[in-house]
């Protein structure tokens, strides 16, 4: 395959005089396959949520770009990530998610393994009743972990292994919301959907980041937190987004309310954040919830929104959580015309990636030139190899 070479030179300019992405950035397969090395495999790309495998020996498989994964909480209790293929001969072990009793065993063979990843069965290895066999070392043979981190109940992996660690990695934004590295509760199962959308991912990740289109698109969340109430956040090679000064509380007919996030700070009884965490996580906090939202890129033009909603107690009112969950359901659900139509526009051949308000649509850059910024990296680093 010819490996692309899109001119992205332009992107990385000023705002005030960058243009957009070119199209085949969207649409094209050969720049996709690029983009997940270069922006997905190599990166703390967001995967699923540890409330996901809420219970020692949940286990959920996942494919992530075509990569068979397990999502597993073991026997004491932390979260893991390891390859869903036995070392034995590839076959994949879970096809649903299940409670693992025990062992983690293979279909094929019956080889089994720990929540740990340890091999610890080989029935018949050596001949019939012979377990084991010189050749065959269980403590080599453990099930290919993938590098993992949990953070506001995220679980992020780094598919090749060679990113910096995550603390190093995502540092600022961890200290921009170290306020709220205080205990969070998925709301539970109504507290969770999926949209299935029509766009790029890239798509759902530019949308997030910027509040210039709240008027038309969010008019009754525009109604009390105002265009002229939301300011830009921007970190250059990390992550960008908006906030807003102007944050309603969600109250039922009685007047109750969520209860907040403990010692969180005055600023944030009015003030709120939404941030796009390259390349993947779509995060929000309030002072008495928060949101995290996994796009999985399915294909160009193809992408699943796994959202997560989180309060600051593990008990909450059902119908307060149901209301709050609808209403979040309705923004994001406004956000789906403009992305598909977005995406179909990348079809016009003559369309020259667009151009930014350098007021509005700075937060929108930012993540253009990260994007642009890795894939020449990688291109660099597959030039230097051949």
């Amino acid at each position: 395959m010819t490996q692309p070479r899109t001119d992205l030179t332009n992107v990385r300019t000023s705002v005030d005089k960058a243009n957009g992405l070119p199209n085949p950035h969207y649409v094209d397969p050969a720049v996709y396959e690029e983009e997940k090395h270069a922006l997905l495999f190599t990166q703390w790309a967001g995967l699923a949520v540890a409330a996901d495998v809420p219970e020692p020996g949940d286990a959920k498989p996942l494919t992530f770009l075509g990569q068979p994964l397990l999502l597993i909480r073991d026997k004491d209790g932390d979260v893991r990530v390891f390859d869903n293929i036995c070392r034995h001969r590839g076959m994949i072990l879970v096809e649903e998610p299940r409670k693992i009793e025990g062992a983690i065993r293979c279909p094929y063979h019956s080889w089994c393994y720990s929540t740990k990843g340890k091999l610890v069965s080989t029935p018949h290895v050596g001949g019939p009743g012979q377990n084991t066999h010189d050749a065959i070392v269980r403590d080599d043979l453990g099930l290919i972990e993938v590098r993992s981190h949990i953070w506001r109940d995220v679980v992020w992996i780094n598919l090749d292994g060679q990113a910096p660690a995550f603390e190093e990695a995502m540092a600022d934004v961890i200290d921009r919301w170290k306020e709220f590295e205080l205990p969070l509760y998925h709301g539970g199962a109504d507290s969770r959907f999926e949209l299935q959308v029509k766009t790029n991912w890239k798509l759902a990740v530019e949308n997030y980041c910027e509040s210039y289109h709240l008027p038309w698109v969010h008019p009754g969340l525009n109604s009390y937190s105002r265009l002229e109430d939301h300011y830009n956040i921007e970190s250059y090679g990390q992550y960008s987004g908006q906030g807003t000064n102007v944050y309603r509380q969600l109250k039922n007919e009685n007047g109750d309310t969520f209860p907040d996030f403990p010692e969180v700070g005055a600023k944030w009884g009015e003030q709120a954040e939404y941030i796009a965490v390259y390349p993947n996580v779509l995060l929000g906090v309030q002072r008495d919830h928060a949101f995290a939202i996994i796009l999985e890129p399915k294909s160009t033009e193809e992408t699943v929104e796994h959202i997560h909603l989180y309060y600051a107690a593990p008990q909450t009112d059902q119908s307060l959580r149901a209301t709050n969950t609808q209403m979040w359901k309705t923004v994001f659900e406004e956000d789906i015309f403009v992305v598909e139509g977005m995406q179909k526009g990348r079809h016009v051949a003559g369309f020259d990636g667009g151009r930014f308000s350098p007021v509005m649509d700075s937060p929108t850059h930012c993540f253009h030139d990260w994007v642009a910024g890795k894939v020449q990296s990688y291109r660099e680093g597959r030039i230097a190899a051949e």
